[in-house]
């Protein structure tokens, strides 16, 4: 007897070793084959039990599989597997045989023995799948489980079977209904479980804060297991409870395949949890797993793609049949491959956070992307792609007040021109209020549509204002291209002389005599990003009884062009004690080192420093980009008019 519990030990602890080198790849899909019955293996044994329900009044049925080699004498952990709002304990074993997918992943020696409990998780008398599944008490019955499972089922299982008791050792997953309810169940009780899957979860699923109200306590979790079929009309209920999990760093699995709400994704879901459960995992390798991304938010209506992976790579996909060649160029040109069907495909490598400008290069030309939204960009109309970040909620849509963006047209020395104007909830039913005016400008290769569309005034705003965090303003986003093509390519003293004009002589007086403005300097501000900063450095500082507030984005006079910037430090030497006395804030931001603006700011300041120019300045992490001036904007109005 002694020898025979030696070599069972052994083999145990083979499998074991076995299952954690296994625990190390990264295997991301079920392979072909995987549900097929296979000669020549072991197989487990499916059973049945009744249980005493001192939640619902009567003993309850559920369905266990046991492990091949089961033995009484070798404690297991445990797998709660949890069917759909239309099925049953039986579910699973109906239309998933999850018995041979675990047999095969036994074979393959890619899963720990364990022991897998299918329960009916409609706690209720009645708990058949007949008549209305919906109506009202069926639905409540998938809650009333919750304690049917804790108090009675577990028990039950712990007592009578050879189970490991502990949390570490204990899972739960479910399809569907069954997904709402393991996220719900496992994440409410997270020293009861330390294993949690959903698979394509149902609208049973709670509300993220709802269902952790303390992020930090899933940091517990030994797998948080997320998936969902990216045509599955419940992709939503998945995303929103990522998203969630996302912004509080949180690890998990966020995995999208192709496929809608069935047994396809159902199987693979719980091959490649089942898989991973009771055994060291990589959470380095997390964002990793899925197969596909969610579309990016830049996309056009019902444009599938291009796809963001949850470690941000991109996918892209675009269907040319008659191209013989095709690029992505998103910083980098990357090349395409081409499929018999006509499609273009690649991955692109982790992209940074927040906005880029990319095109689809077809046999050497530039083109915009038909799936993406157009931005003028680069000096040109591009696509764009939003990568969401960690802190990027200060511009998110929220239900908050919202005011509006205007386009108008007004007659400069040099043609029609277009202006976007923001005006703050409640302008037009306040009739009577008159508002302070930010004055916002653009970059080169850019231009009104800039702050508008790739800024997110609009959004910004609202909920700064909403928060009571910024007084409610209006927003002046002017073209500030002035003669030929405009952009720095034309940048001289000239064009500076030239926008300084349009500004006080024409966009000035017909914004104030088209809209209810407070007409003075105290509440005006001017700001700009980059070209737009040079503009404000120029016309802001010559004029500080029109603008007591400024503020310089990503900008700095070019140390390498003096015949430029003497002029302008020489007029601030003259006129320190001005500026310094009529500025209420002259505010310097600037992104991180990889910002080409960054040095030419530091050699300014440092210029200021010497003149006795106050000044305050701001730093945050990026380069010459959106994200770092929506920022910018974020930090700076709530310093107006106050």
């Amino acid at each position: 007897m002694l020898k025979r519990m030696k070599g069972l030990l052994f083999l145990v602890s083979m499998m074991m070793l076995c299952n954690f080198a296994n625990a190390q790849m990264l295997e991301k899909e079920a392979p072909q084959g995987f549900d097929k019955i296979r000669t020549g293996i072991s197989n487990g044994k499916l059973d049945s039990f009744m249980y005493e329900s001192k939640t619902v009044g009567v003993k309850r049925k559920a369905l266990i599989y046991t492990p091949p080699g089961y033995s009484k004498k070798i404690k297991y952990p445990v797998l709660y597997l949890l069917h759909g709002i239309g099925g049953d304990e039986k579910e699973w074993l109906n239309g998933g045989n999850p018995q041979v997918i675990l047999d095969n992943l036994y074979a393959d020696g890619k899963i720990a023995p364990m022991i897998v409990i299918m329960p009916n998780g409609r706690a209720m008398k009645d708990d058949r799948a007949t008549g209305n599944i919906f109506d009202r008490d069926k639905v409540e019955a998938f809650a009333t489980f919750e304690k049917d499972l804790l108090n009675d089922l577990i028990p039950h299982v712990e007592k009578k079977y050879p189970v490991i008791a502990d949390r570490e050792h204990r899972a739960i997953a479910g399809l569907s209904m069954g997904g709402g309810q393991s996220l719900n169940f496992g994440l409410g009780n997270i020293n009861t479980f330390a294993w949690v899957g959903g698979f394509s979860s149902a609208p049973n699923t709670k509300a993220p804060k709802e269902l952790l109200p303390d992020p930090s306590k899933a940091k517990e979790l030994k797998l948080l297991w997320i998936s969902c079929g990216d045509a599955d009309g419940l992709l939503n209920i998945s995303t929103r409870t990522s998203e969630y999990l996302k912004d509080n760093e949180i690890p998990h699995i966020f995995y999208i395949e192709p496929g809608v709400h069935d047994f396809k994704v159902w199987k693979n879901g719980l091959y490649m949890f089942s898989k991973m459960l009771f055994k060291p995992v990589d959470a380095s390798l997390f964002n990793k797993y899925s197969l596909l991304g969610l579309p990016a938010s830049t996309n056009v209506r019902r444009a599938q793609y291009p796809q963001i992976l949850p470690d941000s790579r991109v996918m892209f996909r675009t269907k040319a049949p008659d191209a013989k060649k095709m690029q992505i160029d998103l910083g980098k040109k990357y090349d395409m491959v081409k499929d018999t069907g006509g499609f273009w495909t690649l991955t692109t490598d982790p992209i940074g956070p927040g906005f880029h400008y990319y095109s689809l290069i077809i046999d050497g030309v530039s083109v915009v992307d038909p799936a993406s939204e157009t931005f003028f960009g680069m000096g040109r109309m591009a696509s764009g792609i939003e990568i969401p970040f960690k802190g990027d909620g200060f511009y998110e849509l929220k239900d908050v007040p919202h005011g509006d963006i205007r386009m108008k047209r007004v007659m400069t020395r040099g043609g029609w021109k277009k202006f976007y104007i923001y005006t703050p909830p409640g302008y037009d039913t306040d009739t009577d209020k008159k508002y302070p005016v930010m004055y916002l400008l653009h970059g080169g290769g850019e231009d009104e549509r800039g702050w508008a569309t790739q800024g997110n005034t609009d959004l910004i705003m609202d909920n700064l204002i909403a928060a009571q965090e910024a007084k409610p303003m209006l927003i002046v986003m002017m073209d500030g291209n002035t003669g030929g093509g405009g952009g720095v390519a034309g940048f001289n003293i000239g064009a500076l002389n030239q926008f300084e004009g349009e500004l006080k002589n024409t966009i000035i007086p017909f914004v104030e005599k088209n809209y209810r403005t407070i007409n003075d300097g105290a509440h005006r501000a001017l700001a700009g990003l980059s070209m737009g900063g040079l503009q404000t450095l120029h016309a802001g500082v010559r004029n500080t009884e029109m603008f007591n507030y400024l503020g310089v984005f990503s900008s700095g006079w070019w140390s390498n062009n003096t015949e430029l910037s003497a002029p302008q430090y020489e007029f601030m030497k003259t006129n320190k004690d001005k500026i310094n006395s009529n500025l209420k804030s002259f505010w310097i931001a600037m992104g991180g080192k990889e910002d080409i603006a960054h040095d030419n700011c530091q050699i300014m300041m440092e210029k200021f420093k010497e003149m006795g120019i106050k000044y305050d300045y701001y730093t945050s992490p990026g380069g010459h980009t959106w994200p770092v001036w929506r920022e910018d904007l974020y930090k700076f109005a709530p310093m107006l008019f106050k």
